[in-house]
């Protein structure tokens, strides 16, 4: 508002009015609370909206005056845009009485993030990019990532496929977690004769033999494996510190941290692979030279 009103400084009387600060008062007599109430909130909310609601019609009457957008740096047209649609989906929530709305907008910066509902006890809701990824001989690789909440179990099948057109056979076996073991995907394993880890499904049995125990055992073996990728990328890799801000650079800067950690497994097999060579060379050589020295001894005796 304040940059489309300078062109205009010598045709208006005065500045419109914005009430930023009583704004600003009104937010923080309700958000420095400890436990408002339903009705606090409801008020502080509908005052907000009406602030906003004014300004935006403010900022029609400029332009209608003669200010123009392009005034405006990319950055300003952005978050206006972004304020109009949040007022939308706030001025609709309010009015339906519901907490929720469609592809709804939680940050000015970024409105491309959107809240997941994980239910954990530290961080019931987080925000950022969701990923799927499998590992195939300890890489990683990111299958899809989205901003939107999705059942990555949806995607075992087309993760299965994958593996076919790279190695051009079915993997023996798949080891996944608890919510990839849907009928769906159960009756697309045994279609293809491919094993899926778990148990079965229905009531569990009352004896189960030594042998599928340690089955089970060493399938949830392999399978944190994956768990431990996603640790390692984050404490190693900086997989939770994303500092970039727009959608693509984000997901550049997480498929970049995968392609990292693939290069450092690869280097490790490589070290690993030299240092078996350069030892079994030694041993070699090793060998060969107490051959010879002792059939230096052994001649010297004869002799």
């Amino acid at each position: 508002m304040d940059t489309l009103y300078e062109p205009l400084k010598s045709q208006l009387d005065k500045k419109p009015k914005t009430y930023r600060n009583l704004a600003r008062k009104e937010y923080l007599k309700v958000a420095k609370q400890r436990r408002p109430s339903r009705k606090e909130i409801r008020k502080a909310i509908k005052k907000q909206l009406q602030y906003i609601k004014r300004n935006l019609s403010h900022i029609d009457h400029l332009i209608e005056r003669g200010s123009t957008l392009e005034v405006l740096t990319p950055s300003e047209y952005k978050s206006l845009l972004v304020v109009a649609e949040v007022y939308r989906q706030q001025q609709w929530m309010y009015e339906h009485r519901t907490l929720r709305v469609d592809d709804r907008i939680v940050s000015l910066s970024q409105p491309h993030i959107r809240p997941i509902v994980r239910g954990k006890a530290g961080s019931p809701v987080e925000f950022g990019a969701k990923l799927s990824a499998s590992v195939r001989d300890g890489y990683v690789f990111l299958d899809r990532i989205s901003w939107d909440n999705f059942n990555e179990a949806g995607d075992l099948k087309a993760q299965i496929e994958a593996f076919q057109q790279h190695t051009g056979v079915y993997p023996e076996s798949v080891h996944v977690d608890r919510i990839y073991r849907t009928r769906s995907n159960r009756a697309f394993c045994k279609e293809k004769g491919i094993r899926i880890s778990g148990p079965p499904l229905g009531r569990p049995p009352g004896n189960v033999s030594p042998q599928k125990k340690k089955q089970a055992l060493e399938d949830e073996k392999i399978r944190n494996a994956i768990e431990g990728k996603f640790g390692i990328s984050k404490r190693r890799f900086s997989l939770n510190r994303v500092m970039a801000k727009l959608p693509h650079t984000s997901q550049t800067a997480i498929a970049i941290t995968f392609l990292v950690m693939n290069l450092s497994t690869l280097l490790r097999q490589f070290f690993c692979l030299f240092l078996c060579n350069t030892l079994s060379l030694r041993l070699v050589l090793s060998t060969s030279i107490n051959s010879i020295y002792a059939g230096g001894i052994i001649n010297n005796k004869s002799s």
